[in-house]
């Protein structure tokens, strides 16, 4: 897989084989990252074993976060880690990201694809198995679920628990990774409650060793 010019069929293809196989999706969420530290966070989520990585800042502006997408396109391009971008197909369309990740909020998925005009991955948040399913049917190629814990990042919305985690992979063909509060101490109880891939934030970015911290759930979900 290359993070360079359009994307084939064949790496098109690969890539989504990347995401079944994934385990641990992390966010760099510029809430949590000193300004200009975010490719040295990177460097060390990569060096500890993440499966892929999304850029989230709900705070800076486009222009802004194309800057910061491309230094990052300089860190993920040599370790071919995909790299996410949330929210917006636009910087997708400027800059060879493997992916765009939606909210339930944000444009349809056939709009962004429309948008960037390429073949990227695309991801979906939902936060029921009603949502699951119609991400789905409306051409994810993967979703987040949750969130399954209170968490600071998303404060807004009510944890949904564990209890559906198992019967949502009986139900939903594509990959689908937990998020929301996940971290450490909690993750035994994620993979317990039927979890194969989780998302974390926060837990990584907070992290007193980002790389030990990693490696410490990589392990956990082998």
């Amino acid at each position: 897989m290359t993070v360079s010019g359009a994307v084939d069929a064949a790496g098109d293809d690969a890539l989504a084989a990347r995401i079944e196989h994934a385990r641990l999706y992390a966010i760099v969420d510029l809430a949590y990252v000193a300004k200009g530290d975010e490719p040295a966070v990177l460097e060390r989520l990569i060096a500890g074993g993440v499966d892929i990585v999304q850029l989230r800042g709900k705070r800076q502006t486009l222009d802004e976060l194309t800057t910061i997408t491309q230094q990052l396109l300089e860190v993920t391009g040599p370790a071919s880690t995909p790299l996410v971008i949330n929210d917006y197909p636009e910087i997708a369309r400027r800059l060879p990201v493997q992916g765009v990740h939606l909210g339930q909020d944000d444009a349809a998925i056939a709009s962004a694809r429309a948008c960037v005009r390429r073949p990227v991955v695309v991801g979906k948040s939902t936060h029921s198995l009603e949502q699951a399913l119609a991400a789905e049917r409306e051409g994810a190629n993967y979703i987040g679920f949750g969130p399954l814990f209170a968490t600071p990042t998303k404060p807004e919305y009510t944890p949904i628990g564990l209890d559906r985690i198992r019967e949502l992979h009986e139900k939903v063909r594509i990959p689908i990774f937990c998020i929301g509060g996940i971290n450490i101490d909690n993750l035994q109880q994620v993979i317990d409650a039927g979890a194969k891939r989780v998302v974390m934030v926060s837990a990584l970015l907070r992290a007193r060793s980002i790389l030990d911290y990693v490696r410490c759930a990589t392990d956990m979900l082998a």
